[in-house]
């Protein structure tokens, strides 16, 4: 026996008999005293217990702990410029740096997956697209969180998991250089595009697999195929990666007319003066993207701080800066819009991921 086992072997009857009373005592405290007396004891809560808690105290309580943590790691697909002013406010807000890793939704899907295999978990909270969130969701990998703010958003943005949150929206639109494409040349439908003027003048987002899945839905499966194909076959679609790469080879010229462009990076160019404008394309299909908690957040109380931001302050933020944010009482929702639903895109994924791959990015001739 060593020396360790030994110094417990040594602490007799009488000793343990007392420890298991004060045990009893705690017990029995916290049951009378409910979630309060669990989160209140920061070295040993949960994150499911922090994520839970309701009392009028939380915000202050989730201030308190996070500042002890003193950072929360978030792995987000915004643009520097816009996470960085997200990121300013939140560290002038509450002393707490957050610390960024940024990539593509299938990046941050993808190293989430092999660090939690791994049994690695790094990341406190993810903020990024609809099916990203939701595919970390059945991963098992978020934790759920019942915040009082999630009563002003819009019912699109909860979902019934409640996993993760919208946190704004996105609106799929079309954008064309002011200087090419004259007012009156504009498409007033998709059916306009197989016209051979638009001939080596279009360009498309490498990804939207799931917004091509919902216009072709929109304007039935047989026409809408067979529609972009026409397109394609007719006057080409150059197939650039990422939307905001899209937006300023539009604004370059190099790119005339793209046809799945973000709203709010269309309008921030348009604000700066540059010779970019949008155009919305029936069906107008609109993408939430969201936030949610690291199951294993290694910062948990700043991880849901950061929820909680995300759902409160930050909505005037994302709205100064032209995005939709998903309280529609800082910013109303404009009327018409397709929302994309994350459960059944993502069930639908690799129907249209094929469909976008052999008909717009790779045709097959």
């Amino acid at each position: 026996m060593n020396a360790q086992s030994t110094r417990w072997t040594s602490l007799g009857q009488t000793s343990l008999r007392h420890i298991a009373a004060l045990a009893a005592l705690s017990c029995c405290l916290c049951i009378s005293l409910g979630p309060t007396c669990a989160f209140s004891q920061s070295a040993g809560s949960t994150l499911a217990e922090i994520a839970s808690y309701a009392g009028p105290d939380r915000i202050a309580k989730l201030v308190a702990g996070a500042k002890k943590e003193g950072v929360v790691n978030v792995y987000t697909s915004e643009t520097v410029e816009d996470i960085g002013a997200l990121s300013q406010a939140f560290e002038a807000k509450y002393g707490v740096k957050l610390k960024l890793w940024r990539g593509s939704s299938e990046d941050i899907l993808q190293r989430a997956v092999v660090e939690a295999r791994g049994g690695r978990f790094d990341a406190d909270a993810f903020e990024t697209g609809a099916t990203a969130m939701e595919s970390l969701h059945r991963e098992l990998l978020l934790q759920r969180i019942d915040s009082p703010a999630a009563a002003d958003l819009a019912p699109e943005a909860i979902q019934p998991h409640r996993e993760w949150i919208g946190t704004r929206y996105n609106i799929f639109v079309a954008a064309y250089n002011t200087r090419l494409v004259a007012g009156a040349d504009l498409p007033k439908s998709y059916d306009d595009l197989a016209d051979a003027k638009w001939k080596n003048k279009l360009g498309i987002e490498a990804d939207d697999s799931d917004w091509f899945g919902a216009v072709i839905a929109a304007l039935g499966d047989e026409r809408g195929l067979k529609l972009f194909r026409d397109i394609v076959a007719t006057n080409g679609i150059s197939v650039r990666k990422g939307h905001t790469l899209l937006a300023n080879l539009v604004v370059s010229g190099e790119v005339p007319m793209a046809l799945s462009t973000y709203f709010y990076k269309v309008a921030q160019l348009k604000d700066r003066g540059a010779p970019i404008d949008a155009l919305s394309i029936a069906p107008v299909v609109a993408r939430f993207e969201g936030a949610g908690v690291a199951r294993h957040a290694p910062h948990p109380y700043a991880a849901v701080l950061f929820m909680e931001f995300m759902l409160t302050e930050a909505q005037g933020i994302l709205a100064r800066r032209n995005f939709f944010p998903a309280d529609v009482r800082v910013k109303p929702m404009p009327v018409g819009l397709t929302f994309l639903d994350p459960a059944k895109a993502l069930d639908q994924s690799p129907k249209w991921s094929k469909y976008y791959r052999d008909i717009v990015t790779h045709p097959v001739h």
